[in-house]
Order: structure tokens, then C-alpha cells, then sequence
């Protein structure tokens, strides 16, 4: 339920719209001291359409391999807290190869190309887990061994998802038009949140009722996931493609490039951006407090109390479906008074979250009322969260080594994250401090000293 994320219906105003050119020309380029290049308005509607469809297909490939579907196969399994510990600190831990991946990203001639390499690759690993499903149910393999199958395989694909994350972020970073970014990724994230509002029920559904078990329906829908997500690739094919070396070439004499940086040693410059770094301080800070109890939600409802899975299925497109009718709300907002002050307030509402959990049971009225209402409240405020972390990590990132920046941002959350999530799940297996519902209050008490920092952070353009 309590989950973070980092990404159409609307029609955006493209005009007049004057942004650096960065796809490589049939010719050299030789940059002057003040570049200014056009992407043609068609590109980037087409770009910015393409981006959306690619979420929405990825959506369906993240609902089947994670989340409460995954989490209620390993419930299924019978495996322990230490392994829904390990689950949710694996993908921020592997983080920590970002920066590799920056590098390697900057050295090539090609967004698409790399991406197509790195995720085609991850999201086909999948697959494996679906065959291995098929051999369980026939008895070839016993449960603990999928168990650590499971494990293998959420390793390798976050791993190789470490290494293209950065140079994707930085890809659709120069795609969307900064004054444009708070509407436009309201709107993607609508069509996101739309996508699991009417998939996840669907999919815990045929879990549930498939007439194999909820194993053997979890891989019907794993495979359907894989294909979904094999396709979403294929839409990137239509986004401007960039080269990260011209990029860095015309960033390096841009006027908009104040950050004093160095090309053979990007990293060096980062330590002397105070705000980059207040701003790192604040996010693993706050990763640390929030995934000290995230992965133990579903495995309270699914476990503790119990609960069927169809109905924690729904209780996440509740969640959906909030998150769905905040975010444009959310997006327009942040265009007109700044990240900032949404990243303070709503942060403090995510922060008493976990707290309210204290008193939930397997009552009807919990059932029927009280976790409904704390899902819906948890997709209005992780909308603004999502979107306005996201849209301050571009604004403070200098275009020059882009990457770079991102892929830094993302090792420490990783870190600091998955070191949230290795203490909870101890904390958790031993019932040390109350258990899960103590691990809920400390959770809530951390998230809101994380909220510290941001007090000293500066958004450019604010």
C-alpha cells in the first residue's frame, strides 16, 4: 500500500517552445556560445504520446512482477519476513550501480539504443520465472527453491535496470519541456494510475480464481506482464532519440550551465553543488523512513490479518484511482507554487500514515471502511510525492553530465533505502519493538525528521 514511485488526455501548448538540439545531424555539429535548436513541435508531441503509451505498457509489466501479486506468491510460498525484506531492499540496494551506468550511458551515441539493450534484456528474464512456475506445479522444483529462483531473477533484472535507469531519466528529461513538466508527468501519471486502477483487480482476480491455484494463476499473468512489458519498449522507438555526447558538448557552452563543471571528472562539481547535496541529505533521509515499514503492508494485510488477496487488490486500485484524480491537480499546483512547499505539507500527512495503521484489524469495519479509507488517502499523498520529488531532482540537476547527477541521487536513496527495509524486516522476523505495528510507528516518527532538510534546499526558478 505504501509504496513509492518515481512516472493522454490533455492537449499541452508546444509553440513556442525553444530547447537545446541534441539528436545527432548528418553533418558535424560545431556549437556556437549561445546554442538555441528546435525540436520540431511534431517530434515532441510525438515523443511525449509515445512516453505515455510506454508507461502505461510498463505499468502492466510492473503490476505482474511486483507489488501485491508478487508478494502474495511469496505469501503462497510460505516465505518469511527476511525474504519480503530482501524483495523491496534488492531494487534500492542495486542502485548503488547507477553511476556505473551513467558512465557507460555517456560514452555511447544512443538513449534508445542503450535502453533497448538493458530493458529488453531484463524484462525477458521474467520469463524464466514463469517456466519455473510451470515445472513447480508439476512437481519438479520445491517451493523454497522458487523462493530463492524469485530472489535470482528480482536480483538480475534490477540490476541491469540499475544500469539504464539514469540514462532514461536524463532522456526524458530533455524531452519535456521544463515549464511543462509538472503538467505533462501529471498526466503520464495519470494514465499510470488509470492503468492500475483497472489492471490490478483484474489481474488479483484471475490469481485468486484461477482453477490451478494462485500460483499457477500467477504465472498466467506474469507471462501476460512480460509481453506488455516486451511491447512498451518497442514504443520508445518513437521518442527523439538523443545523443548523451552531443548533449554534453552543447551543455559544457550553454549559457543555462552555471554549475562550473568539469567534463573529464563530472563527479567533482557535485560536491561543491551545496543544494544537490542538501537535497541528497533529504532523500536518503526520508527513503530510510519510508521503506523501514513499505514492504510490511501488504505482508500485514496478506499474513496478520489474514485478508484475501482480491481484496488487497482492491484496496490498491482504490489507491490507484486517488492517485489517478490528484495527479494533474498535483502537477498544475507544483507548476504554480514550486515542489517545495507540496514536499513539506503532503510529507507530513505520508509521515502520520503509518501511525494510523495502528489500530487496523480483520474487522468488518476495517475491512470495509477503515483500510479503503487508508489506501485512498495514501494515493492522494503519494501523488504529490512521487511527482514532486521527480520534478525537483530535474530542476537542481544541471543538464552537463545529467546522468550523472541522477544516477548519484539514485545510489544513495538505494542505499539508505534498502538499509530502511534490512532493519525492518529484522525488526519485523523478531517482533523486536512491538513487531509490525511498532515498526509502523517508528517508521511514521523518522519520516517526518527526514522532512528537515528540504527547509534548506533552493528550487531553481522559485
Amino acid at each position: 500500500m505504501d509504496s513509492v514511485q518515481l512516472e493522454t488526455a490533455a492537449s499541452l501548448t508546444l509553440e513556442t517552445l525553444e530547447i537545446p538540439q541534441i539528436v545527432t545531424p548528418p553533418t558535424t555539429l560545431v556549437p556556437t556560445p549561445k546554442p538555441a535548436f528546435r525540436f520540431p513541435k511534431d517530434a515532441i508531441r510525438t515523443s511525449l504520446c509515445a512516453s505515455t503509451v510506454d508507461a502505461v505498457l510498463a505499468t502492466v509489466f510492473s503490476i505482474t512482477t511486483g507489488g501485491i501479486l508478487l508478494s502474495n506468491f511469496l505469501v503462497e510460498l510460505d516465505a518469511s519476513p527476511v525474504v519480503f525484506g530482501l524483495l523491496s531492499s534488492i531494487p534500492m540496494l542495486v542502485n548503488l550501480i547507477q553511476p556505473l551506468g551513467a558512465y557507460l550511458s555517456e560514452r555511447t551515441t544512443s538513449r534508445f539504443r542503450y535502453a533497448l539493450g538493458i530493458y529488453g534484456t531484463s524484462r525477458l528474464l521474467w520469463l524464466i520465472l514463469a517456466i519455473a512456475i510451470a515445472i513447480f506445479s508439476w512437481g519438479g522444483i520445491t517451493s523454497q527453491q522458487l523462493v530463492v529462483l524469485t530472489l535470482l531473477i528480482v536480483l538480475a533484472t534490477h540490476l541491469l535496470g540499475g544500469l539504464g535507469c539514469a540514462s532514461w531519466m536524463s532522456w526524458l528529461a530533455i524531452i519535456v519541456p521544463r515549464r511543462l513538466r509538472g503538467r505533462y508527468f501529471g498526466i503520464r501519471n495519470s494514465a499510470v494510475s488509470l492503468t492500475n486502477l483497472i489492471c490490478m483487480p483484474l489481474a488479483g482476480l484471475i490469481v485468486s480464481h484461477w482453477d490451478g491455484g494462485n500460483i499457477q494463476g500467477y504465472g498466467i499473468v506474469l507471462l501476460i506482464g512480460v509481453i506488455f512489458g516486451i511491447v512498451s519498449i518497442g514504443c520508445q522507438y518513437f521518442k527523439i532519440d538523443i545523443n548523451p555526447q552531443l548533449q554534453n558538448s552543447l551543455a559544457s557552452i550553454s549559457p543555462n550551465n552555471t554549475t562550473d563543471e568539469l567534463v573529464t571528472l563530472p563527479t567533482i562539481s557535485i560536491w561543491k553543488n551545496y543544494n544537490f547535496l542538501i537535497f541528497l541529505i533529504y532523500i536518503s533521509l526520508w527513503m530510510f523512513a519510508v521503506h523501514l515499514s513499505a514492504p510490511f503492508f501488504n505482508l500485514y494485510m496478506l499474513d496478520t490479518l489474514n485478508i484475501d488477496v482480491s481484496w488487497v487488490t482492491l484496496y490498491g486500485s482504490l489507491q490507484a484511482g486517488a492517485n489517478l484524480l490528484m495527479l494533474i491537480w498535483w502537477g498544475k499546483l507544483a507548476d504554480r507554487v514550486g515542489n517545495l512547499p507540496i514536499l513539506i505539507f503532503v510529507g507530513i500527512l505520508v509521515g502520520l500514515t503509518p501511525i494510523l495503521w495502528l489500530g487496523i484489524n480483520a474487522s468488518q469495519l476495517d475491512i470495509w471502511l477503515w483500510l479503503p479509507l487508508l489506501h485512498i488517502l495514501a494515493g492522494i499523498t503519494w501523488a504529490a510525492i512521487d511527482l514532486c520529488n521527480n520534478n525537483l531532482q530535474l530542476a537542481i540537476a544541471p543538464m552537463k553530465n545529467q546522468s550523472i547527477y541522477f544516477a548519484i541521487a539514485a545510489a544513495v536513496a538505494g542505499a539508505s533505502g534498502a538499509l530502511g527495509t534490512t532493519i525492518g524486516s529484522f525488526i519485523a522476523q523478531f517482533a523486536l519493538w512491538g513487531g509490525l505495528l511498532g515498526l509502523f510507528a517508528l517508521s511514521g516518527l523518522l519520516r517526518l525528521a527526514a522532512l528537515v532538510p528540504l527547509f534548506f534546499v533552493q528550487e531553481p526558478g522559485r
